[in-house]
């Protein structure tokens, strides 16, 4: 195998090892994809300050994220099917963040259970939450999450409807796969996948199969997802989740300066720049782009996260000298994973932290949180606030 040496490395591994619909489920975004290619486009604009003559010894990426300590400021972000991109995906990556020392995400739409991660884990991660109609699910859910020990429910609201998602409409995205003669002929090179997936008895919406009423098996699972999600979502709602959970509390999908107003005053820990990676608007601004102006609506009236785009640890770094206390990292870390299982997770999470360090050195600091605009050379437009 040759060297991984960055992220790219891997996406190229993943990509021959992973079933094309389950690629294509993670590298692609809504409609014409322009907001996926941004997220990651608009970083480039971001140009570095070099410094020269600064003692770089004893340099530490170490940091807090909603007052827990961390490894460095990235969490792994939630992503559904993870269990479908390698055998018991969510615990392998749950493992390999835990012993990295940094936060993982289980989504609601896991393949592995809350109970299955728990389990395997024995140590205490985040939960994310999408609010379904039926409120006895929803209550449920949350208190599963409890009794599994989560240290913060991650409330995503930026998915009240889906997205249409062309690539996963034309390979008739499924968990587990629909074995139709397109999707076995792909099988039948991904011979890796396909033993990891005879070994294990998760193949299925651990999270939901069996505690919803009405699926007892995946036949009745699309339906249910499609009618389930809460399009009436609004703060009213988020203010009895809230209550309901009582712990920690991080907003997801936030990607307007008058929403993180909103979320700031509503007393959550935390909130993430989001735009759900580019899989639900098409056409909203790159999360990067939107992030000085959020940071300079609310100031430090709570902690500002972000996500989508992320695929190096100089991207890291921009988002930290832009103003965010911390990065999530959600395709950067499935390449890895399906790459090479638990192994790839830690791979991907040392080329973040190594490219962090270094980058944060030359650019003259020691200290990752020390970092801000004075690291960076910023286009004048790019802080321009959106009419």
């Amino acid at each position: 195998m040759p060297a991984i040496t960055c992220i790219d490395d891997l996406k190229t591994l993943y990509r021959r090892r992973a079933p094309r619909m389950f690629y294509d489920y993670a590298e692609s975004g809504s409609y014409t994809e322009s907001t996926f290619r941004e997220n990651c486009t608009d970083f480039q604009r971001i140009k570095l300050r070099q410094r020269v003559a600064v003692d770089m010894t004893g340099r530490t990426t170490k940091s807090t994220m909603i007052g827990q300590e961390m490894a460095m400021p990235v969490a792994l972000a939630p992503v559904g099917m993870t269990g479908m991109q390698c055998a018991d995906g969510e615990i392998k990556a749950a493992r390999a963040a835990r012993d990295f020392g940094v936060p993982y995400t289980l989504s609601t739409m896991s393949i592995c259970s809350l109970e299955d991660v728990a389990e395997a884990v024995q140590a205490p991660f985040w939960f994310q939450l999408y609010v379904m109609r039926d409120q006895e699910f929803l209550e449920a859910i949350i208190e599963r999450a409890r009794r599994a020990r989560c240290s913060a429910l991650v409330l995503t609201l930026d998915l009240q409807i889906l997205g249409q998602r062309h690539k996963d409409l034309k390979n008739g995205l499924s968990a587990p796969p629909k074995l139709t003669l397109p999707v076995l002929l792909d099988l039948a090179t991904k011979w890796r996948w396909g033993i990891g997936m005879l070994r294990t008895k998760r193949r299925f919406f651990g999270n939901i199969v069996g505690h919803a009423k009405g699926v007892g098996d995946t036949s009745s699972l699309s339906s249910w997802t499609a009618e389930q999600f809460d399009p009436q979502l609004d703060w009213d709602k988020i203010a009895r989740i809230r209550d309901l959970w009582g712990g920690k509390l991080i907003l997801k999908g936030i990607n307007d300066p008058e929403d993180a107003r909103m979320a700031a005053g509503f007393g959550a820990d935390a909130i993430i720049v989001s735009n759900h990676g580019g899989r639900q608007l098409d056409g909203a601004v790159s999360a990067i782009r939107m992030l000085p102006e959020i940071v300079q609506a609310v100031g430090d009236q709570v902690e500002i996260h972000l996500d989508s785009g992320i695929r190096s640890g100089q991207d890291v770094l921009k988002a930290l000298a832009l103003g965010a206390h911390a990065a999530h990292i959600g395709r950067a870390y499935i390449y890895g994973l399906g790459a090479m299982g638990e192994a790839g997770v830690t791979r991907a999470l040392e080329i973040i932290r190594n490219e962090l360090d270094v980058t944060m050195a030359l650019c003259g600091e020691r200290d990752v949180t020390a970092l801000g605009r004075q690291n960076l050379l910023i286009p004048p437009d790019f802080l321009q606030p959106w009419a």
